[in-house]
Protein backbone atom coordinates (compact mmCIF):
# COMPACT_ATOMS: atom_id res chain seq x y z
CA UNK A 1 0.00 0.00 0.00
CA UNK A 2 1.58 3.29 -0.60
CA UNK A 3 1.96 6.79 1.22
CA UNK A 4 -1.50 7.86 0.55
CA UNK A 5 -3.35 4.44 1.14
CA UNK A 6 -1.64 4.18 4.54
CA UNK A 7 -2.72 7.93 5.02
CA UNK A 8 -6.84 7.34 4.11
CA UNK A 9 -7.01 3.90 5.83
CA UNK A 10 -5.21 5.05 9.46
CA UNK A 11 -7.83 5.39 11.96
CA UNK A 12 -6.09 7.09 15.13
CA UNK A 13 -7.05 7.16 19.03
CA UNK A 14 -6.23 9.74 21.56
CA UNK A 15 -6.46 9.22 24.53
CA UNK A 16 -7.60 11.94 26.81
CA UNK A 17 -8.69 11.92 30.85
CA UNK A 18 -12.48 11.06 31.12
CA UNK A 19 -13.22 9.92 27.34
CA UNK A 20 -11.96 8.46 24.72
CA UNK A 21 -12.47 10.27 21.28
CA UNK A 22 -12.06 8.03 17.93
CA UNK A 23 -10.99 9.88 14.92
CA UNK A 24 -10.66 8.66 10.90
CA UNK A 25 -6.93 9.71 10.05
CA UNK A 26 -8.46 11.41 7.07
CA UNK A 27 -6.62 14.37 8.56
CA UNK A 28 -3.28 13.04 6.95
CA UNK A 29 -4.52 13.64 3.65
CA UNK A 30 -6.80 16.81 3.89
CA UNK A 31 -5.86 20.18 1.83
CA UNK A 32 -4.21 22.27 4.03
CA UNK A 33 -6.69 24.64 3.33
CA UNK A 34 -9.47 22.81 4.83
CA UNK A 35 -7.18 23.58 8.39
CA UNK A 36 -7.20 27.05 7.71
CA UNK A 37 -8.97 29.61 10.36
CA UNK A 38 -10.53 32.55 8.18
CA UNK A 39 -8.96 35.78 8.41
CA UNK A 40 -11.16 37.65 10.66
CA UNK A 41 -10.63 34.53 13.31
CA UNK A 42 -6.75 34.79 12.81
CA UNK A 43 -6.86 38.90 13.27
CA UNK A 44 -9.13 38.03 16.57
CA UNK A 45 -6.28 36.06 17.94
CA UNK A 46 -3.31 37.44 16.72
CA UNK A 47 -5.20 40.78 18.87
CA UNK A 48 -5.24 38.54 21.88
CA UNK A 49 -1.85 37.54 21.65
CA UNK A 50 -0.59 41.14 21.48
CA UNK A 51 -2.60 41.95 24.28
CA UNK A 52 -1.19 38.76 26.20
CA UNK A 53 2.34 38.89 25.40
CA UNK A 54 3.03 41.07 28.87
CA UNK A 55 1.86 38.24 31.11
CA UNK A 56 2.65 34.96 28.80
CA UNK A 57 5.41 32.35 28.79
CA UNK A 58 4.94 30.91 24.94
CA UNK A 59 6.85 27.98 26.06
CA UNK A 60 5.11 26.91 28.89
CA UNK A 61 2.16 25.04 28.49
CA UNK A 62 1.20 21.62 27.71
CA UNK A 63 0.12 19.49 23.91
CA UNK A 64 -3.67 18.96 23.77
CA UNK A 65 -5.60 16.91 21.06
CA UNK A 66 -6.55 19.17 18.12
CA UNK A 67 -8.28 17.92 14.87
CA UNK A 68 -7.39 20.67 12.60
CA UNK A 69 -3.67 19.93 12.92
CA UNK A 70 -2.07 18.94 10.98
CA UNK A 71 -0.81 22.39 9.18
CA UNK A 72 -0.25 20.59 6.43
CA UNK A 73 -0.40 17.86 4.28
CA UNK A 74 3.26 16.41 3.87
CA UNK A 75 2.81 14.52 0.73
CA UNK A 76 1.83 18.41 -1.09
CA UNK A 77 5.14 18.93 0.01
CA UNK A 78 7.83 18.38 -2.00
CA UNK A 79 11.06 18.98 -0.35
CA UNK A 80 11.00 16.69 2.63
CA UNK A 81 14.42 15.14 2.75
CA UNK A 82 14.05 11.31 3.65
CA UNK A 83 15.35 11.29 7.31
CA UNK A 84 12.47 13.16 8.12
CA UNK A 85 9.59 12.09 5.52
CA UNK A 86 7.46 9.65 8.74
CA UNK A 87 4.61 8.87 6.34
CA UNK A 88 6.11 8.79 3.07
CA UNK A 89 8.32 5.87 4.60
CA UNK A 90 5.74 4.12 6.31
CA UNK A 91 4.71 5.28 9.38
CA UNK A 92 1.59 3.74 10.09
CA UNK A 93 -0.61 5.76 13.31
CA UNK A 94 -0.93 9.40 12.70
CA UNK A 95 -2.15 10.62 16.09
CA UNK A 96 1.32 12.27 16.22
CA UNK A 97 0.62 15.06 13.64
CA UNK A 98 -2.92 16.03 15.57
CA UNK A 99 -1.39 17.64 18.76
CA UNK A 100 -1.04 21.63 19.23
CA UNK A 101 1.05 23.59 21.92
CA UNK A 102 -1.67 25.25 24.34
CA UNK A 103 0.61 27.80 26.48
CA UNK A 104 -1.08 28.55 29.91
CA UNK A 105 -1.92 31.74 29.75
CA UNK A 106 -2.77 32.99 26.31
CA UNK A 107 -3.29 31.31 22.64
CA UNK A 108 -0.28 30.45 19.98
CA UNK A 109 -1.37 31.80 16.49
CA UNK A 110 -1.85 29.62 13.56
CA UNK A 111 1.07 29.68 11.04
CA UNK A 112 -0.53 31.64 8.16
CA UNK A 113 1.87 31.23 5.23
CA UNK A 114 0.88 33.79 3.29
CA UNK A 115 1.15 36.39 6.18
CA UNK A 116 4.67 35.31 6.34
CA UNK A 117 5.50 35.97 3.11
CA UNK A 118 4.09 39.18 2.84
CA UNK A 119 5.71 40.39 5.76
CA UNK A 120 8.70 39.07 4.68
CA UNK A 121 8.83 40.41 1.33
CA UNK A 122 12.32 41.09 0.13
CA UNK A 123 13.66 39.50 3.30
CA UNK A 124 16.57 36.85 3.90
CA UNK A 125 15.77 34.29 6.49
CA UNK A 126 19.09 32.04 7.55
CA UNK A 127 19.31 29.25 9.23
CA UNK A 128 22.69 28.84 10.55
CA UNK A 129 23.69 24.94 12.62
CA UNK A 130 23.75 21.41 11.86
CA UNK A 131 20.82 18.77 10.70
CA UNK A 132 18.28 19.89 13.44
CA UNK A 133 18.65 23.31 11.31
CA UNK A 134 17.99 21.38 8.19
CA UNK A 135 15.04 19.78 10.29
CA UNK A 136 13.58 23.06 11.03
CA UNK A 137 13.88 24.95 7.22
CA UNK A 138 12.15 22.07 5.95
CA UNK A 139 9.15 22.76 7.98
CA UNK A 140 9.32 26.43 7.37
CA UNK A 141 9.64 25.76 3.59
CA UNK A 142 6.66 23.21 3.79
CA UNK A 143 4.34 25.53 6.16
CA UNK A 144 5.22 28.21 3.32
CA UNK A 145 5.56 25.89 0.38
CA UNK A 146 1.52 24.64 0.83
CA UNK A 147 0.51 28.23 1.76
CA UNK A 148 1.42 28.98 -1.65
CA UNK A 149 0.95 26.27 -3.43
CA UNK A 150 1.51 28.03 -7.21
CA UNK A 151 3.82 30.26 -6.23
CA UNK A 152 7.23 30.46 -8.16
CA UNK A 153 10.15 28.93 -6.33
CA UNK A 154 13.81 28.59 -7.03
CA UNK A 155 16.22 26.37 -5.37
CA UNK A 156 19.96 26.70 -5.14
CA UNK A 157 22.88 25.03 -3.85
CA UNK A 158 26.61 25.83 -3.65
CA UNK A 159 29.48 24.35 -1.32
CA UNK A 160 28.23 26.92 0.95
CA UNK A 161 24.81 27.55 1.50
CA UNK A 162 21.29 25.44 0.55
CA UNK A 163 18.36 28.36 -0.39
CA UNK A 164 15.46 28.33 -1.44
CA UNK A 165 13.80 31.68 -2.81
CA UNK A 166 9.66 32.88 -3.07
CA UNK A 167 10.37 34.58 -6.04
CA UNK A 168 6.80 36.20 -6.23
CA UNK A 169 7.82 37.72 -2.97
CA UNK A 170 11.54 37.87 -2.87
CA UNK A 171 11.87 35.98 0.44
CA UNK A 172 15.00 33.67 0.78
CA UNK A 173 15.47 31.32 3.24
CA UNK A 174 18.49 30.19 3.42
CA UNK A 175 20.57 26.99 5.90
CA UNK A 176 24.02 27.44 6.02
CA UNK A 177 25.66 24.15 7.67
CA UNK A 178 27.59 25.25 10.58
CA UNK A 179 28.12 22.35 13.74
CA UNK A 180 29.60 24.39 15.53
CA UNK A 181 29.77 28.23 14.84
CA UNK A 182 33.45 28.39 15.60
CA UNK A 183 36.50 27.24 12.54
CA UNK A 184 37.54 24.38 11.70
CA UNK A 185 41.21 24.54 9.83
CA UNK A 186 43.05 22.66 8.45
CA UNK A 187 46.71 22.97 9.00
CA UNK A 188 49.85 21.05 8.48
CA UNK A 189 48.91 18.88 11.89
CA UNK A 190 45.55 18.10 11.08
CA UNK A 191 42.31 20.12 11.28
CA UNK A 192 41.79 22.26 14.23
CA UNK A 193 38.45 23.31 16.00
CA UNK A 194 39.34 26.77 16.80
CA UNK A 195 37.19 27.88 19.61
CA UNK A 196 38.03 31.71 19.38
CA UNK A 197 37.52 32.10 15.96
CA UNK A 198 34.22 32.61 13.44
CA UNK A 199 34.92 33.42 9.94
CA UNK A 200 31.57 33.26 8.48
CA UNK A 201 30.26 36.60 10.56
CA UNK A 202 30.85 38.35 7.63
CA UNK A 203 27.92 36.24 5.86
CA UNK A 204 25.65 35.53 8.66
CA UNK A 205 25.54 39.54 9.28
CA UNK A 206 23.77 40.18 5.97
CA UNK A 207 20.89 38.80 6.62
CA UNK A 208 17.49 39.85 8.14
CA UNK A 209 16.77 37.38 10.40
CA UNK A 210 19.48 34.45 11.76
CA UNK A 211 17.98 31.33 13.34
CA UNK A 212 21.24 29.32 15.32
CA UNK A 213 21.23 26.38 16.51
CA UNK A 214 24.05 24.19 17.53
CA UNK A 215 24.76 21.44 20.32
CA UNK A 216 24.23 17.65 18.63
CA UNK A 217 27.80 17.79 17.42
CA UNK A 218 29.85 18.53 20.36
CA UNK A 219 29.98 15.08 21.51
CA UNK A 220 30.52 13.68 18.56
CA UNK A 221 34.32 11.31 18.62
CA UNK A 222 35.85 8.89 16.60
CA UNK A 223 35.35 8.38 12.78
CA UNK A 224 32.47 11.17 13.28
CA UNK A 225 34.65 13.63 14.72
CA UNK A 226 35.43 16.73 11.83
CA UNK A 227 38.86 17.53 14.08
CA UNK A 228 41.76 16.31 15.35
CA UNK A 229 42.90 19.11 18.13
CA UNK A 230 41.17 21.73 20.07
CA UNK A 231 42.61 25.58 19.88
CA UNK A 232 41.85 28.54 22.58
CA UNK A 233 43.63 31.17 23.22
CA UNK A 234 47.13 30.50 22.10
CA UNK A 235 47.19 26.48 23.22
CA UNK A 236 46.26 23.89 21.18
CA UNK A 237 44.77 20.75 23.11
CA UNK A 238 44.14 17.09 21.88
CA UNK A 239 40.78 16.87 23.68
CA UNK A 240 38.79 18.78 26.05
CA UNK A 241 35.88 18.50 28.36
CA UNK A 242 33.27 19.28 25.96
CA UNK A 243 30.59 20.91 27.42
CA UNK A 244 34.11 23.36 28.49
CA UNK A 245 34.50 23.50 24.69
CA UNK A 246 30.32 24.56 23.96
CA UNK A 247 30.76 27.27 26.18
CA UNK A 248 33.69 28.50 24.97
CA UNK A 249 32.60 28.27 21.41
CA UNK A 250 29.26 29.69 22.47
CA UNK A 251 31.12 32.90 24.35
CA UNK A 252 32.84 33.47 21.15
CA UNK A 253 29.56 33.52 19.06
CA UNK A 254 27.64 36.01 21.85
CA UNK A 255 30.84 38.48 21.37
CA UNK A 256 30.74 38.19 17.36
CA UNK A 257 26.69 39.27 18.54
CA UNK A 258 27.88 42.00 20.64
CA UNK A 259 30.53 43.33 17.95
CA UNK A 260 28.92 42.63 14.15
CA UNK A 261 25.28 42.23 14.73
CA UNK A 262 23.09 45.35 14.11
CA UNK A 263 19.80 45.38 15.58
CA UNK A 264 18.11 47.56 13.27
CA UNK A 265 18.41 45.62 10.20
CA UNK A 266 18.94 41.80 11.91
CA UNK A 267 16.88 40.00 14.47
CA UNK A 268 18.78 37.33 15.90
CA UNK A 269 17.57 33.89 17.04
CA UNK A 270 18.68 30.93 18.86
CA UNK A 271 16.59 27.62 18.70
CA UNK A 272 16.73 25.74 22.32
CA UNK A 273 18.92 22.86 22.87
CA UNK A 274 16.51 20.36 20.98
CA UNK A 275 16.21 16.85 22.73
CA UNK A 276 16.80 13.38 21.60
CA UNK A 277 14.42 10.19 22.99
CA UNK A 278 16.69 6.99 23.74
CA UNK A 279 16.68 6.52 27.54
CA UNK A 280 13.21 5.37 28.76
CA UNK A 281 14.13 6.70 32.32
CA UNK A 282 14.11 9.91 30.99
CA UNK A 283 10.39 9.71 30.54
CA UNK A 284 9.32 7.00 33.05
CA UNK A 285 9.25 4.19 30.67
CA UNK A 286 12.17 2.19 32.37
CA UNK A 287 13.64 -0.43 30.15
CA UNK A 288 12.73 1.45 26.52
CA UNK A 289 15.94 2.11 25.21
CA UNK A 290 14.68 4.43 22.09
CA UNK A 291 11.14 6.15 20.72
CA UNK A 292 10.28 2.96 18.55
CA UNK A 293 7.09 1.99 20.12
CA UNK A 294 6.07 5.78 21.66
CA UNK A 295 2.53 6.90 19.74
CA UNK A 296 1.61 9.72 22.10
CA UNK A 297 2.90 12.54 23.96
CA UNK A 298 3.65 12.92 27.55
CA UNK A 299 0.77 14.73 30.04
CA UNK A 300 1.37 18.09 31.40
CA UNK A 301 3.90 20.56 31.40
CA UNK A 302 7.12 19.00 33.26
CA UNK A 303 9.64 16.30 31.62
CA UNK A 304 10.66 14.22 34.90
CA UNK A 305 14.63 14.35 33.34
CA UNK A 306 14.71 18.10 33.93
CA UNK A 307 16.43 20.25 31.29
CA UNK A 308 19.53 18.54 29.73
CA UNK A 309 23.00 20.72 30.88
CA UNK A 310 23.28 22.27 28.13
CA UNK A 311 20.54 24.08 28.14
CA UNK A 312 21.90 26.22 31.33
CA UNK A 313 24.81 26.80 29.54
CA UNK A 314 23.29 28.24 26.70
CA UNK A 315 20.98 30.24 29.07
CA UNK A 316 24.17 31.30 30.74
CA UNK A 317 25.78 32.60 27.84
CA UNK A 318 23.03 34.52 25.93
CA UNK A 319 22.31 36.48 29.59
CA UNK A 320 25.36 37.72 28.98
CA UNK A 321 25.04 38.95 25.56
CA UNK A 322 24.46 43.00 25.38
CA UNK A 323 22.29 42.55 22.05
CA UNK A 324 19.02 41.38 21.29
CA UNK A 325 18.90 37.47 20.85
CA UNK A 326 15.89 35.94 21.44
CA UNK A 327 15.71 32.41 23.39
CA UNK A 328 13.38 29.72 21.07
CA UNK A 329 13.13 27.46 24.14
CA UNK A 330 11.92 24.83 22.61
CA UNK A 331 13.65 22.10 24.91
CA UNK A 332 11.14 21.66 27.14
CA UNK A 333 7.72 21.22 25.08
CA UNK A 334 10.00 18.99 22.46
CA UNK A 335 10.98 16.95 25.37
CA UNK A 336 7.58 15.80 25.83
CA UNK A 337 6.81 14.59 22.18
CA UNK A 338 8.59 11.18 22.72
CA UNK A 339 6.31 10.47 20.28
CA UNK A 340 7.32 13.34 17.12
CA UNK A 341 10.84 11.33 15.81
CA UNK A 342 11.22 9.47 12.75
CA UNK A 343 12.01 6.49 14.69
CA UNK A 344 12.17 3.67 11.96
CA UNK A 345 10.32 5.43 9.10
CA UNK A 346 13.02 7.56 7.30
CA UNK A 347 15.00 6.82 4.19
CA UNK A 348 17.66 5.03 6.04
CA UNK A 349 15.25 2.65 7.65
CA UNK A 350 17.71 3.12 10.92
CA UNK A 351 16.26 3.92 14.26
CA UNK A 352 16.52 7.83 14.50
CA UNK A 353 15.51 9.47 18.23
CA UNK A 354 17.29 12.50 17.14
CA UNK A 355 15.66 14.26 14.86
CA UNK A 356 11.71 14.98 13.79
CA UNK A 357 9.34 13.99 11.66
CA UNK A 358 7.65 16.65 9.23
CA UNK A 359 5.15 17.15 9.26
CA UNK A 360 5.26 17.70 13.34
CA UNK A 361 7.14 19.09 16.17
CA UNK A 362 8.92 21.59 13.93
CA UNK A 363 5.77 23.08 12.52
CA UNK A 364 5.25 24.10 16.34
CA UNK A 365 8.95 25.60 16.45
CA UNK A 366 7.85 27.64 13.28
CA UNK A 367 4.89 28.50 15.09
CA UNK A 368 6.56 30.16 17.71
CA UNK A 369 8.90 31.80 15.68
CA UNK A 370 6.02 33.38 13.93
CA UNK A 371 4.14 34.53 17.31
CA UNK A 372 8.11 35.97 18.37
CA UNK A 373 8.17 38.20 15.01
CA UNK A 374 4.77 39.24 14.63
CA UNK A 375 5.41 40.92 17.67
CA UNK A 376 8.21 42.69 16.85
CA UNK A 377 5.97 43.69 14.12
CA UNK A 378 2.67 44.54 16.26
CA UNK A 379 5.33 46.89 18.51
CA UNK A 380 6.71 48.27 15.56
CA UNK A 381 3.33 49.60 14.46
CA UNK A 382 4.18 49.43 10.88
CA UNK A 383 2.71 48.29 7.68
CA UNK A 384 4.97 46.00 6.78
CA UNK A 385 7.59 44.10 9.54
CA UNK A 386 10.88 46.06 9.65
CA UNK A 387 12.67 43.26 11.23
CA UNK A 388 14.95 43.72 14.44
CA UNK A 389 13.05 47.12 15.25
Amino acid sequence: MGTSGVQRSCHVFAAAIVVVVVLSCFICVASSEMFLFNKSTRRSGDMKLEEQRSRCDLYQGSWVYDDSYPLYNSSACSNIRKEFDCQKYGRPDCLYLSYRWQPNDCDLPRFDGQDFLKRFEGKKIMFVGDSLSLNHMQSLLCLLQTAVPNSNIIKQRNDTFSTVIFQDYGVSVILLSSHYFVDIEVEKDGRVLKLDSIKNGDIWKNMDVLIFNTWQWWYRAGPKQPWDYIEYGNKTFKDMDRMVAFRRALTTWAKWVDSDVDPTKTTVFFQGISPSHYRGEEWNETGRTNCGMEKLPMNGSTYSAGLPEASYVLQEVLSGIKKPVQLLNITTLSQLRKDAHPSSYNGFKGMDCTHWCVAGLPDTWNQLLYAELFNNCTNSKAKKIKVGI
